[in-house]
């Protein structure tokens, strides 16, 4: 069974960075259960207002009951690689605040039947919009040996991913790999007994670079951050949090790149950069925060914002 449940990480960190204005514009790219955007919401006056994303169909429908009787918020099913379009067809020029929390959310984790855990057994799914045609059962069943093997490694890091996707590929031709608990064994006997004492969980790289695959991830981050240029208003702050080192690389260069003014050396120009960095280094969890919410402890957090 499902459930609600969801401890926002890094809550009084983000809606400090976010500086939030109560008469401004803000947009939670992800706000699974309202978490942060119910954070935001406190500080905003009724002229002030929230735009909640989500592809999530239970979470959809979670936000438009929560916020139901608050009339400066809106929900959108909408991935957050599209916001440049919803805000164009909202008619909207910019907005003052982005958070993004990126990754699974808890509920999703939770819920057996989405196959998202290694830990029990369920369909191969891993979609986080289950529209979508493509599944982690498609991904298994049908890519070729080479394409695994890119996917384990780019996406999850993993050293036995050549091995792990030629069992992969054996296995498959006697029959479909279905379930969460087939691809676990398959894994687990593919392993050098060397990595497996060293690995906490032989599946985790595996089913970690199979969600990122499935959800094209990644590549969705890459679009996100290419975009604040264009939706950040003046002062406007964009704030992610990120779960995985792929994902905080990719904010991290990505924010970087944003604050280049991209003017050869030899030209004697002090321009003002279009974006500055709020934090150097990534914020992360408090010990009191590790202590109620382990789901906090790879959490980083990082934020920015544009001058002109």
């Amino acid at each position: 069974m499902a459930t609600n449940t969801h401890i926002p990480v890094l809550l009084n960190e983000t809606i400090d960075l976010l500086n939030i204005k109560s008469n401004g514009v803000y947009l939670d790219c992800t706000s699974g259960r309202g978490g942060h955007s119910e954070a935001i919401l406190n500080k905003l006056s009724s002229k002030g207002r929230l735009i909640c994303l989500d592809i999530d169909d239970d979470a959809i429908k979670f936000l438009k009951a929560k916020f139901k009787n608050k009339t400066n918020v809106e929900v959108h099913k909408c991935n957050f690689k599209d916001i440049v379009e919803l805000l164009n067809s909202l008619n909207l020029n910019g907005v003052d605040g982005v958070i993004a929390d990126i990754g699974v959310s808890s509920p999703m984790f939770d819920n057996v039947e989405r196959g998202f855990s290694y830990h029990n057994n369920a369909n191969l799914d891993m979609r986080m919009d289950q529209t979508q045609k493509i599944t982690a059962q498609y991904v298994i069943n049908n890519y070729t040996l080479g394409q695994l093997i890119n996917v384990f490694k780019t996406y999850g890091e993993a050293h036995d991913a050549i091995c792990v996707s030629k069992k992969i590929t054996q296995t498959r031709k006697d029959h479909p790999i279905i379930t969460t608990n087939e691809l676990v064994e398959i894994i687990k006997s593919s392993i050098s007994k060397k990595n497996l004492s060293l690995i906490k969980h032989p599946a985790k790289q595996y089913f970690q670079a199979l969600r990122i695959e499935v959800n094209d991830e990644l590549n969705n981050l890459e679009r996100l951050i290419n975009s604040l240029p264009l939706i950040l208003k003046k002062n406007g702050v964009c704030a992610i949090i990120s779960f995985h080192s792929l994902e905080d690389r990719i904010v991290k260069d990505g924010f970087i790149k944003l604050t280049n003014n991209n003017l050869p050396k030899e030209i004697p120009i002090i321009a003002k950069p279009l974006f500055s960095l709020l934090n150097k280094k990534p914020i992360t969890a408090s010990i009191s925060e590790l202590d109620s919410n382990k789901r906090a402890r790879s959490a980083k957090l990082r934020g920015i914002i544009k001058n002109v």
